[in-house]
């Protein structure tokens, strides 16, 4: 019985030790895309930012 169960954890594959799979790349292809969708463009917040920060300059508050 545990010979069985230890020869069906390894099964024959052609991919080197460590490669990810074929599900796995969909997954990261996913993820990508997600992190992506939901990110903001550097130059927009700075464009955004940068008009209130020169109306905001003067003497700091006491």
């Amino acid at each position: 019985m545990g010979a069985l169960l230890a020869s069906s954890a390894c099964s024959r594959s052609d991919a080197p030790p460590g490669a990810v799979t074929a599900d796995e790349a969909q997954q990261l292809n996913d993820a990508a895309a997600m992190l992506d969708k939901n990110s903001v463009d550097l130059d927009q917040i700075n464009a955004e930012i940068a008009p209130n920060s020169v109306t905001n300059q003067g003497d700091p508050p006491r």
